[in-house]
């Protein structure tokens, strides 16, 4: 996969995501190539991973459940309650299948980018972060702190994104997806809420 194709892949979201989605799907292209370059990463990698990072968003929450089961993977019932991110789990298989993409370590990327997980990559922990301080987001308050711990322990700032993210669903009494909890208590296990974090 090149350029030409990562043009042509512009050029289907356009089509299939409305315009906001689409403003933000090149904010976190853009910056997932910045965090690469900052932290050694491919930089093409974090570019295609932050392109599709939500390419199923083309579809509604209440549609990917019939879309998984009807493609040979039926989600949980725990999956289920947390619609919220259904369009990662979706993702990865929309990547592939209508866009051409089989680097699995960008797959990857794409189905851990709201969540986290335990034992994160360099790559997931770039497009996971990109998605939260993309130049078009705003909402979280803590944004300019974060945006700047982003480039200056990776890491670190996985951990106040997953955090910050726990205590925002525990407020709205949201159902919280399991990997969220173990993302954090992966970084807590490895002592990353004590700065401690080397990104």
């Amino acid at each position: 996969m090149d350029r030409a194709d990562l043009n042509e892949i512009k050029k289907m979201l356009q089509k299939s995501l409305n315009a906001l989605r689409y403003e933000h799907t090149l904010g976190v292209s853009y910056t997932a190539a910045c965090l690469a370059m900052r932290y050694g990463a491919d930089p093409f990698q974090a570019e295609l991973a932050g392109l599709l990072h939500d390419c199923a968003k083309e579809f509604k929450d209440r549609e990917i459940p019939d879309a998984c089961r009807k493609n040979g993977f039926p989600l949980a019932e725990e999956e289920k309650k947390t619609p919220q991110v259904l369009h990662a789990i979706y993702g990865p298989f929309l990547a592939r299948t209508k866009y051409g993409v089989n680097d699995p370590e960008v797959l990857d990327a794409i189905r851990w980018h709201t969540t986290g997980k335990d034992n994160m990559t360099l790559l997931e922990k770039i497009v996971f972060t990109a998605d939260y301080i993309e130049p078009n987001r705003w909402k979280s308050e803590d944004l300019p702190v974060i945006r700047t711990l982003a480039f200056k322990d990776l890491t670190e700032c996985v951990y106040r994104i997953t955090k910050d993210t726990l205590t925002y669903l525990e407020q709205k009494q949201y159902t919280i997806d399991r990997m969220t909890k173990t993302c954090c208590e992966w970084l807590e296990e490895n002592g990353i809420h004590d700065n401690n974090g080397n990104g």
